[in-house]
């Protein structure tokens, strides 16, 4: 089986100091798991832990290690994977999930095979953090199983199943993974040509690049996810600080317009910064622009840009990363303000901007993870009320407390228009018809040992 993701040369990378890609992603999934996984249908699942339970009060996750056999011969005890997970919540750690990881209030190891997490308050979908592959746990920078990583050749990564040296276990039965890192026209044309049976990591920013490959309707998947496709403010000063001008941004977009030409089953404009359907916060904070035809919203946000004061039309940089969609998305919001008065331009995703695309899929169906990303740790344009509210909902122990608080940040952050939000995320994969373990999932993770190619 042949497994073609999108981006660079797959690696065994620390997740607390390397931002992951599809290739590297899925390589740790399959190479150095951790405590638990996504199984096919986004539900978590044992991995390194053969079982858990959490305490009636929901502030105790309590987890018993399988004797796992690593690629060092050795077992793996909890006394090596707790120091692996403390050091995602290091100062020093650039683990994206590290914000969101604060509800963490310690990490212990109880014997060689139990490890306990304290949380500071229940988080019903705490486990959900746990499967992503950002918390996978490398030993002595090898991974922990289940599969072994061998480099071939041609480039690929080989992912096996080693042998069981346990008389009473069967012989693994999944087939070895052969897995290439390699940018999206390359990764679709190898499948086209039948070199490849998945590929995976596919976002709106090369969507073009597989629409003009033309593959079968059922070989393009898309998978439900959640999370955040915007733009958020980078400085608190110069034209766009004040919340009516960034206000003013939001209101020009004709996001329905752009959601028509991406053509992407299921994908609708949104207009709030969470999504509907969270249980912490189940009305997410409208503003109060959204139900007012497009029409109007641009002819109230041009007299607003007009009213700046500037001697020319305010000019925003905006930085996205590369790819032809993007250039798509560009080409939309550039349209849309300039309609309102505003000249934009294009910049690189790392360079100085006034706006930053954000193009990133949650990791757990918790509201905290969409307002951390917009603290004033975070960034210049910020509400340093929300900042408090979301303090104390991480502290406090009533889950309708928490609620409100939740709720609170997030009206906060609406009034300030730190956020422009645009739709869900967008992430595809190419499937061929011999995968039978494929399913579409709200985490857009595809697990390897769930993954099956079976004869045409």
């Amino acid at each position: 089986m042949t497994v073609s993701a999108i981006g660079g040369p797959p690696r065994l990378a620390n997740p607390n100091f390397f931002s992951l890609d599809p290739p590297s992603g899925f390589l740790l999934e399959a190479a150095a798991q951790g405590l638990v996984r996504f199984n096919a249908e986004g539900e978590t699942e044992p991995a390194l832990a053969q079982s858990w339970i959490v305490s009636d009060d929901g502030l105790r996750y309590t987890f018993r290690i399988r004797r796992t056999q690593w690629s060092e011969g050795g077992r793996v005890s909890a006394y090596q994977v707790v120091p692996r997970l403390r050091a995602a919540l290091a100062r020093s750690s650039r683990n994206p999930l590290k914000p969101i990881l604060g509800l963490i209030a310690s990490i212990e190891p109880m014997t060689e095979e139990v490890l306990e997490f304290t949380l500071k308050a229940p988080r019903p979908h705490f486990i959900e953090l746990l499967a992503q592959p950002e918390m996978a746990v490398l030993l002595a920078d090898r991974g922990t199983g289940p599969r072994q990583a061998t480099h071939q050749p041609d480039g690929t990564m080989l992912l096996s199943l080693p042998a069981s040296e346990d008389e009473e276990e069967e012989a693994p039965a999944d087939p070895p993974i052969a897995l290439r890192g390699e940018r999206a026209s390359l990764a679709v044309a190898r499948f086209m040509a039948g070199g490849a049976d998945l590929v995976l990591g596919g976002t709106a920013g090369d969507l073009p690049v597989v629409r003009a490959a033309s593959p079968a309707a059922t070989a393009l998947q898309f998978d439900p996810v959640a999370g955040l496709f915007g733009l958020v403010f980078q400085r608190g000063d110069g034209p766009f600080a004040d919340p009516a001008a960034r206000r003013a941004l939001a209101m020009a977009l004709d996001r329905d317009g752009l959601i028509a030409a991406l053509a992407v089953p299921g994908l609708s404009a949104r207009a709030s910064l969470l999504p509907a359907g969270l249980s912490e916060v189940p009305q997410p904070a409208q503003p109060d622009w959204a139900a007012t035809p497009l029409a109007v919203r641009r002819e109230e946000a041009a007299r607003i840009l007009a009213s700046l004061g500037e001697p020319a039309p305010p000019r925003l940089r905006v930085a996205m990363p590369d790819g032809p969609g993007y250039r798509l998305i560009f080409a939309f919001l550039r349209r849309d303000w300039r309609l309102a008065g505003v000249e934009a331009e294009r910049v690189a995703a790392d360079a100085d901007a006034d706006l930053r695309f954000v193009d990133a899929v949650a990791p757990a169906s918790m509201a905290a993870w969409y307002l951390r990303n917009f603290t004033c740790e975070r960034s210049r344009a910020c509400a340093p009320a929300a900042d408090e509210a979301l303090a104390l909902a991480r502290e406090t122990q009533s889950i309708a407390d928490r609620r409100a608080l939740l709720a609170q940040a997030d009206g906060l952050i609406r009034d300030a228009a730190i956020f422009v939000p645009i739709a869900a995320p967008v992430r595809w994969s190419l499937v061929s018809p011999r995968m039978t373990g494929f399913r579409r999932n709200i985490f857009g993770r595809h697990a390897p040992g769930e993954l099956i190619a079976g004869e045409n």
